[in-house]
């Protein structure tokens, strides 16, 4: 990544390409399991993460920021995928009820599609920034920057709901234990 920011551009972009098509090919042909649907919210965490990490090394002086980024998008997501499968849900992105932001997010394949990709693009700015990429890097960044909010935002209530569900569930197990 640090020597070879050209390929690194191209890998990650085609990794990116290949996602989105993977996903919408399981939907298309009807394919789409439970754990294809862990699978990819976890190599997506992986790419992201990885990404993320590399910024610290470009940008140490905020290693608290990505620290924070990082364990915001991995505790959301994990937490939001467990409680979904403890409250026995056929899918994480069933929603309903919960928030309006998560309905709009996971409910329109567009939106869902525009902010992740916007998010990645946000964090993919700031390495070609760093790569003297400047105008492309920060007009990527400066572009991306509204989705990238509206995903740690997301990210902030899916974590907050998913916990209270669980607690939820742990308060009802509880209470039948008891009675």
């Amino acid at each position: 990544m640090k020597e070879h920011p050209y390929y690194t551009s191209v890998l990650y972009g085609v990794s990116s390409i290949l996602d989105a098509f993977d996903g919408y090919a399981a939907r298309k042909f009807n394919q789409g399991t439970r754990f294809g649907a862990v699978l990819d919210m976890v190599t997506d965490r992986c790419a992201t993460s990885s990404l993320i990490v590399f910024l610290a090394v470009l940008y140490p002086q905020y290693y608290v920021a990505w620290q924070v980024l990082v364990s915001l998008d991995l505790a959301s997501h994990y937490v939001h995928m467990y409680s979904s499968l403890a409250s026995g849900s056929t899918s994480h992105k069933n929603v309903d009820g919960q928030s309006k932001l998560l309905q709009l997010y996971y409910t329109n394949r567009t939106v869902l599609f525009i902010v992740c990709a916007f998010n990645e693009l946000f964090y993919f700015g700031l390495y070609l920034h760093y790569f003297n990429f400047a105008i492309f890097g920060t007009g990527m960044t400066v572009v991306s920057t509204p989705f990238w909010i509206f995903k740690q935002v997301a990210n902030v209530i899916q974590l907050k709901n998913a916990s209270v569900t669980l607690a939820e569930l742990d308060a009802k197990d509880r209470n039948k234990q008891q009675n």
